[in-house]
């Protein structure tokens, strides 16, 4: 594994995300990118396992 390049306009944020789960909606803090404008979950959302940051995965702000 090695780094390609760092990149400085990135930044890490907490968002209260909140998801559907069946018929309830929930809430939580979940670690996120902030990239070119978009929010990009770093974990996923009902079992905290990581994902990759890809801008598909971005949520609307």
């Amino acid at each position: 594994m090695k780094i390609l390049k760092e990149l400085s306009d990135a930044k890490l944020v907490i968002v209260d995300l909140e998801v559907r789960l069946g018929e309830k909606l929930r809430s939580a803090p979940t670690l996120c990118a902030k990239y070119k404008g978009k929010i990009i979950p770093l974990n996923t959302a009902h079992d905290g396992r990581p994902i990759l940051m890809k801008e598909e995965n971005s949520i609307e702000n």
